[in-house]
């Protein structure tokens, strides 16, 4: 079920109305409703995925429990690693078992041998199974550390781990963050409310107007990029790039503003990540929950930034190449991570990937002239690697990367045929335009509307949502599906 579907439209008024006004005065009731209602949400795609999501829950608790109950640390670890099987297994089955066979078929080939043709399945990638897989996984994980004591209501762990606003695509939620969430009451507060339909609104422009729009552009230049000129190419990764923040952000925001109108506060996903002035600071902006995890539970047990430079080396390395392999079963992918590597090692060399980490230009509507100059670098650079992200093949890519690098600028002379979208090419580079100042001048907030306007008279205010509101009908994108639902 998609957030911007006409099913999703109706569900959310039932969803809302029976969890606030039939179930508000018992908590166990209501996390029962909010299990039943995300197993719904989560099995309008397939009703198969739903026993995936189950097991992983089922496993995890119980793990969770023996891992609290057992006295030694070789017990507590052993029933550790029962989860990592467990969760990395069925993951890795499901996203990575037809690429480690052709991998291995071709690594055969590549030393002189002759080997049998690669064995593929024909394997549906559940939705969103590598969220909720790391979602649960955190939480045996951290029962393992003590930084958290097992849960032994059953339903509350499933609420959590199946909470339809961030199941299929985050935010990656922590257990000791979200799960006391559904063990304690809660009210309705119209404030937060309000302030949750303000970041759904955003998130939707974000996604119909910004991501879908752009899309058909990069598209259409991504799938002929042999037929264009450099400065097309060119524009074809910008446009890309505003799509996948356009749709991942957006994702998150609906996410966000949603579990406000349940009671819920999610952790924040985005920070106006293409306004950061390095690339170390571009990933403490991006994805958020991700990259926190993977800093948590695999950067600093490998050891962070402590040792000598090649071990700092080596971590930095990992982290990113598994974080690309995260992303999906492709070579593409593990460039990607690799080059982002690469990015980041001349600041952990030389101890500069701490420097900015408050938000750029604070307190200023004008940055400097080094600020500008910084953070273009870095969207300059964010550019090259969404390339590998976005190519279909490492050939792809590279040819594609060639492309941009030509001296052919001739598409500066026939910018009109581009105009093959729902919206015409110079219209949506103004409306571009208006998204960056809008996310520049609130850029300090948590989320782009946030108190937005709380100063104007009310029919101004009101004017102004409802004119955004009429715009994402009026200005819509071809329907595109979510990118990060394929991960």
């Amino acid at each position: 079920m998609l957030f911007n579907s006409l099913e999703f439209a109706i569900f959310i008024p039932i969803v809302f109305f029976l969890y606030w006004f039939v179930f508000q005065k018992n908590i166990k009731y209501q996390n029962i409703f909010l299990v039943l209602s995300s197993y719904v949400f989560y099995g309008w795609w397939d009703v198969r995925f739903l026993s995936l999501i189950f097991l992983s829950t089922v496993s995890d608790f119980i793990i969770g429990k023996k891992i609290g109950e057992v006295r030694t640390k070789k017990e507590k670890r052993n029933w550790l690693y029962l989860s990592l099987g467990v969760n990395l297994g069925v993951l890795g089955f499901f996203k990575y078992f037809n690429f480690f066979s052709k991998s291995f078929s071709e690594a055969i080939t590549f030393i002189g041998q002759t080997p049998s043709d690669p064995i593929f399945l024909d394997i549906i990638l559940p939705v969103g199974i590598s969220f909720y897989t790391f979602q649960t996984l955190s939480y045996s994980l951290d029962v393992y550390k003590e930084k958290i004591k097992p849960t032994r209501d059953f339903v509350s762990f499933m609420a959590y781990v199946s909470f339809f606003p961030q199941l299929v695509a985050g935010p990656i939620e922590r257990a000791n963050h979200l799960l006391p969430q559904f063990l304690k009451r809660r009210s309705f507060s119209y404030d937060k409310s309000t302030d949750g339909m303000r970041q759904v609104l955003w998130g939707l422009f974000k996604k119909v107007v910004i991501a879908d729009n752009c899309a058909e552009y990069a598209n259409l230049m991504f799938s002929n990029y042999q037929d264009f000129s450099a400065s097309a190419l060119w524009l074809g990764v910008i446009f890309f790039a505003f799509q996948i923040y356009g749709d991942f952000s957006g994702y998150s925001d609906i996410a966000i503003g949603l579990s406000r109108l349940f009671g819920f506060e999610l952790m924040q996903n985005f920070a106006t990540p293409y306004f950061s002035r390095d690339i170390a600071e571009f990933w403490r902006r991006w994805h958020i929950s991700l990259s926190s995890w993977f800093r948590d539970y695999l950067y600093i047990p490998l050891g962070g930034s402590k040792g000598g430079t090649s071990q700092k080396i080596r971590n930095i390395f990992i982290i990113f190449i598994v974080s690309g392999f995260w992303h999906g079963a492709s070579w593409n992918f593990i460039v990607w991570g690799a080059l982002n590597a690469l990015f980041f090692l001349p600041l952990l060399i030389t101890n500069k990937n701490r420097n900015h980490l408050d938000i750029v230009a604070q307190g200023k509507v004008i940055p400097s002239v080094k600020e500008v100059y910084q953070i273009a670098f870095t969207f300059l650079l964010t550019l090259i690697a969404w390339v590998f992200f976005r190519a279909e093949t490492l050939p792809q890519a590279i040819d594609y990367l060639i492309g941009m690098f030509s001296i052919d600028w001739s598409f500066f002379l026939s910018l009109d045929q581009f105009d093959v979208a729902s919206i015409p090419y110079k219209r949506l580079l103004t409306i571009l335009m208006f998204f960056l100042i809008m996310e520049w001048v609130n850029r300090e907030k948590r989320h782009t509307l946030e108190k937005f306007g709380v100063k104007w008279p009310r029919i101004i205010r009101f004017g102004f949502y409802y004119g955004l509101l009429v715009f994402i009908f009026l200005f819509s994108g071809e329907e595109q599906p979510f990118i990060y639902f394929q991960f």
